[in-house]
């Protein structure tokens, strides 16, 4: 038979039994469409996941004391890492450290809490020291005002909810640093160029502490005020995913470090001062693997977003597949739905059958008459449910959003529909229903021509 005639027939097939083929075709749409939007949601969450983790930089790594490691939760097999004993996370460690391979430079996380005197307003905030090279990142290509004009110039650059509350502009906060929606008409929105305008160039005064080493320096020391006076150079809006989400103001990183303010990894008594962590920059994302292992045979614990992107990858893997045999679940259903559609379609059929075999019709060619029409339904239905798919997962999309919104959060693309997902969908789509026709084909092949004919 030729494959012209064999289209012809099954298009006629299917068109004179159009409601059962119907809702057949929908049963295969609806299937398709619950796994398309079960797979949809673990991909987008799983792109969600990782622009927020490639924000913070794949050429960067962590690098922290083995103690700190054990008491953030982040234990590793530090057997593994051929140190003889833990060293500190000092000066002279992290010159080593930007000596390696590969290296453009290593620079500590230096956070500490201040207050800070604008005016007549006294305000406290976490003070974070910034290296240049985060210029050119999301949070700070696009300070208004300008960057720091040097690595130790007495500069600032102030978060936008901050330099708000600098200026006595009430903002409300939500919990974990977000921002809250304004509600009311006299909440005025966050104006960023506005701000900068106001502040750039203003001073601020800033109270901290700094540890100062007792008579005894191996077992105690002092807690000192301290005060600096730096000049507002810009304000920064923030993302609120941002690992500086929490921080309202930004000092150059060379000015931070020569305060000596008191951080919280100064709190132990007896303790030498040191880094608390340090970040490492590399030329490009495939040197971090080879520092990574040069900094733990050295006594550190080191950790990279690579590291957590591979335990992403991992848990996602897992995680998509529960979801597929969920959504796939309605596709069997829906597979059944078309062998008793062919099945019946036999019964119908017997004396059409009979005749296209007594006038030289071989068994392969009854077959791949209901294989074709089996596959009709499964692309049909794979087509539907795709769009069905796509738009289960904008609904959830726009009321996750909607929801977001009223928390006063950013909103965030929790979907996401792939080409893979789409050709793997129909595609899967085909196999079910061709794998669903396969017994109602080789039942109708099998027929006696004989007792076909008879049949009334």
């Amino acid at each position: 038979m030729k494959t012209p005639d064999l289209i012809g027939l099954a298009t006629r097939n299917l068109r004179e039994s159009m409601l059962r083929n119907s809702l057949t075709t929908i049963g295969i749409s609806v299937g398709v469409a619950s796994l398309v939007s079960m797979m949809s949601l673990g991909v987008g969450l799983q792109r969600m996941i990782s622009v927020r983790l490639e924000k913070v930089g794949f050429n960067l790594l962590t690098v922290m004391n083995r103690g700190g490691m054990r008491m953030g939760g982040m234990g590793g097999d530090f057997a593994q890492s051929g140190a003889a004993e833990e060293r500190a996370l000092d000066e002279a460690a992290r010159l080593e450290i930007e000596r390696l391979p590969g290296v453009v430079e290593a620079y500590p996380e230096l956070r500490f809490p201040g207050e800070f005197s604008f005016r007549d307003l006294t305000r406290r905030t976490l003070v974070a020291g910034l290296p240049a090279s985060v210029k050119t990142t999301d949070d700070f290509n696009n300070v208004r005002g300008r960057f720091f004009s040097s690595p130790d110039a007495a500069e600032a650059i102030v978060e936008k909810g901050f330099a708000a509350e600098l200026l006595g502009i009430s903002v409300p906060r939500g919990g974990r640093g977000v921002l809250k929606k304004m509600s009311t008409p006299t909440s005025p929105s966050l104006d960023v160029p506005a701000l900068a305008r106001d502040l750039a160039g203003k001073e601020l005064v800033l109270n901290y502490s700094e540890r100062v080493a007792g008579a005894d320096k191996a077992d105690g020391y002092s807690v000192v005020p301290r005060q600096a006076t730096v000049k507002i150079a810009g304000v920064a809006d923030i993302d609120m995913q941002s690992r500086y989400a929490r921080t309202g103001v930004f000092l150059p990183m060379k000015f931070a470090v020569g305060l000596h303010a008191m951080q919280g990894s100064d709190l132990r008594a007896g303790s030498r001062p040191a880094y608390s962590m340090l970040i490492v920059r590399m030329k490009d994302s495939g040197q971090v693997q080879k520092v990574e292992e040069a900094v733990k045979k050295m006594g550190f614990g080191a950790m990279s977003i690579q590291d957590a992107m591979r335990s992403l990858r991992q848990g996602f893997a897992v995680f998509d597949i529960f979801l597929g045999v969920f959504g796939s679940l309605a596709l069997a259903v829906a597979s059944i739905g078309i062998v008793n559609t062919l099945v019946m379609a036999i019964l119908e059929r017997r004396r059409e059958i009979g005749i296209m075999k007594a006038i030289g019709a071989s068994d392969s060619d009854v077959k791949r008459v209901f294989f074709a029409e089996a596959g009709a339904m499964g692309v049909v239905g794979g087509v539907m449910g795709v769009a069905l798919g796509w738009l289960i997962g904008r609904a959830i999309s726009f009321g996750t959003n909607i929801y977001l919104a009223r928390q006063g959060a950013s909103s965030v693309e929790v979907w996401y529909v792939s080409w893979w997902l789409v050709a793997g969908a129909i595609g899967f789509s085909l196999a079910v229903s061709l794998l669903a026709g396969w017994y109602p084909a080789s039942r109708a092949a099998r027929l006696d021509p004989v007792e076909a004919l008879r049949y009334q």
